[in-house]
C-alpha cells in the first residue's frame, strides 16, 4: 500500500468510528423499538427531575423523548421527592404491539409559581400514565405534555443560583424565602 493509500485508509476507518460513535449516541438517547418503553419514560423522567425543562439550553436533551417540539411556557414547576415508572409490561396498558400507557407515580411536595416566586405546599401521591408510541422506529412519548416535575434538591439549587444573580433587594428576599421553604417542605 503506498503512503498515500494508508492515508485514505485511515481517513476512511476515522470516518466510520465517526459515524458509529454519532449512530450509538442517537440510539442510546431515544429508545429504539429493541429496548422497553419504560426506559424511555425512566430517562425523560429522570433529566426532568435534574430540570431539564427549566434551562433553554438542555431542553433539547428531553426533546428527544417526546413526539412534540414546542412546550407552552409554564407558570409552575412541580416539585418532587422522586417517581417509580412501571418497568413491567404486565403493569401496563398495552394498545398493540407499537404503543403501551405506562403508569408513573410521583412523590410530590408541591408547586413553585414562577411570577411570585410562591411555594404552595401539597404533599400528595400523583400518578400519571404515559402514553409511548414507536415513530420512525424509535419509542416516544406522545403524551401527556405535563408541567417540569423537577427533584426538590434541584429546585432548591435552580432558587439559590437565581438568588444569587437578583439584584432587586425585595425580589432577593422573596427569593432567599423562597428557598428556605424548599428546604423545610416535606
Amino acid at each position: 500500500m503506498t503512503p498515500n493509500g494508508v492515508g485514505r485508509f485511515v481517513f476512511f476507518l476515522c470516518q466510520l468510528l465517526a459515524l458509529v460513535l454519532s449512530a450509538g449516541e442517537g440510539l442510546a438517547q431515544t429508545g429504539p423499538l429493541q429496548h422497553s418503553p419504560a426506559e424511555v419514560v425512566q430517562r425523560y423522567l429522570a433529566l426532568d427531575s435534574k430540570g431539564a425543562r427549566l434551562d433553554v439550553m438542555s431542553v433539547e436533551t428531553v426533546a428527544s423523548y417526546t413526539n412534540w417540539h414546542e412546550e407552552p411556557m409554564w407558570g409552575h414547576v412541580v416539585v418532587t421527592q422522586g417517581f417509580v415508572v412501571a418497568k413491567q409490561y404486565r403493569q401496563w396498558e398495552v394498545i398493540d404491539s407499537l404503543e403501551v400507557v405506562i403508569p408513573v407515580t410521583f412523590q410530590v411536595i408541591g408547586s413553585v409559581y414562577l411570577e411570585t416566586a410562591g411555594f404552595v405546599q401539597e404533599a400528595q401521591t400523583e400518578e400519571v400514565r404515559f402514553r409511548v408510541k414507536a415513530v420512525k422506529n424509535r419509542w416516544r412519548i406522545v403524551e401527556p405534555m405535563l408541567p417540569p416535575h423537577v427533584g426538590q434538591k434541584r429546585m432548591v439549587n435552580v432558587v439559590r443560583e437565581a438568588w444569587m444573580k437578583e439584584t432587586d433587594p425585595a425580589k432577593r428576599d422573596r427569593l432567599g424565602s423562597l428557598q428556605d421553604e424548599l428546604r423545610k417542605a416535606k
